[in-house]
């Protein structure tokens, strides 16, 4: 499985989902690779500052918009069970060859209506993307939802328009998906037994049943 976490607006959680997936998966004891494809390198700090507190994490690479060229990425996740891409924002070239070498793309999306509607320019990328390979899959993820209120609900409203699938699971806003990564772990290995690690425990449940169908049926979404 190669997931690639993409979205041309900033701020939406992609390097968050990227390190909590890869975490979790690793976890699980897969053989994970995460790849840093953001300049700012947000992936590899959490890898350093992992490093120097003796912590394992997935192995962790950077890769620019040739990811996708022979030799590259695809030859390199061929070890790897599962792979997963940290796109940046504003890059269409590096989120287009990641998408060119996954099975899936997720696209976080805050959880307003405003968040929504920035979705669309997202979707284009991911039709052109489509026409070179059909096989590959979108869903939205809805990120920093605050609970017991009506915007989450306002947000799944108006991505309906997309045209994708949104994932039942859904992160709200929460203190661990913070302060994990700055003690570089995972947020499910951070705080295990807070309803962020829940949320994403279900989160990789749902993405594996979408790339292995076959496979175990995913546990009830936490919706937070």
């Amino acid at each position: 499985m190669i997931i690639a976490l993409a979205g041309q607006k900033g701020g939406s959680g992609k390097t968050t989902v990227a390190i909590a997936v890869s975490a979790e998966l690793y976890a699980r004891k897969k053989r994970v690779l995460l790849v840093d494809a953001d300049p700012q390198g947000s992936v590899r700090t959490w890898g350093a500052v992992a490093a120097e507190n003796n912590l394992e994490t997935p192995t962790i690479v950077a890769m620019a918009s040739n990811l996708y060229q022979p030799g590259q990425l695809p030859a390199l996740a061929a070890g790897y069970e599962h792979t997963v891409i940290d796109c940046p924002p504003r890059h269409g070239d590096i989120q287009r060859a990641a998408m060119m070498v996954s099975d899936l793309v997720v696209l976080p999306c805050g959880p307003s209506a405003v968040d929504a509607w920035a979705v669309a320019e997202s979707v284009e990328l991911i039709n052109e993307a489509r026409k070179l390979k059909p096989t590959l899959q979108a869903v939205v993820l809805i990120t920093r939802k605050v609970a017991r209120t009506t915007i989450g609900k306002q947000a799944r409203d108006a991505l309906q328009a997309a045209g994708l699938p949104i994932l039942g699971t859904e992160l709200g806003f929460r203190v661990p998906y913070q302060e994990a990564p700055a003690a570089g772990l995972g947020v499910a290995q951070y705080a295990p037994k807070d309803p962020a690690a829940v949320e994403v425990r279900a989160l990789v449940d749902e993405l594996l049943s979408l790339t292995n169908p076959s496979g175990p049926k995913k546990k009830r979404s936490a919706h937070g």
